[in-house]
């Protein structure tokens, strides 16, 4: 794969994707290495994360994590999730972001030379083509190596390069907390 350490680049980040993504790979990310690994590449511009969050919850295990991106260098893109109960009369949670992440990177595209993709979705295909009409390299950060892979074959095939996320954990994952670590000791960023 092919940086150029001029190039203008942004990160966006499909927050549900590439967390399953990781999680089917069996490791947690760190955040704090991405955004380094990122800016190693080039002139990092922005780094953008999306995910939806249930707002009627107390507590939402999302919260440390998006209160953490926002202080710590990513622009944050948020929006309430939406409750439904489907045919099963299961609860279900609904929060896709995939138009705001498409808005962003269509806004972003002439102030940009490559923009680095890390989601697997494959509606996503026909925003990777259009910015690459504006001229802009994409590089999609997902996996093949899951049963069945978390990339869809269209957004690989489009997009100028593939980064398998497994061979990125080494430098983006985040170290294993000891077993033994006392009540209420914090742990780093994720």
């Amino acid at each position: 794969m092919i940086f150029y350490p001029e190039e203008r680049l942004a990160v966006f980040i499909d927050g549900a994707n590439l967390y399953g993504a990781a999680r089917a790979l069996n490791f947690d990310i760190d955040y704090r290495l991405l955004l380094k690994w990122a800016a190693s590449k080039g002139r990092l511009l922005r780094a953008f994360y999306y995910t939806a969050l249930t707002d009627d919850q107390e507590y939402s295990p999302l919260r440390p994590l998006v209160d953490w991106l926002d202080y710590n260098g990513y622009s944050m893109i948020t929006k309430p999730a939406k409750e439904f109960t489907d045919a099963q009369g299961r609860r279900k949670i609904k929060g896709n972001m995939d138009i705001e992440l498409a808005i962003d990177m269509m806004e972003m595209a002439p102030h940009l030379d490559h923009i680095i993709l890390f989601s697997g979705d494959g509606d996503f295909r026909r925003l990777v083509d259009a910015v690459q009409r504006k001229g802009v390299r994409v590089t999609v950060v997902s996996t093949i190596r899951t049963q069945p892979p978390m990339v869809s074959d269209e957004l690989r095939r489009q997009a100028d390069n593939f980064l398998e996320l497994q061979e990125l954990a080494e430098s983006i994952q985040r170290e294993q907390r000891p077993q033994s670590m006392e009540a209420g000791q914090q742990p780093g960023p994720q």
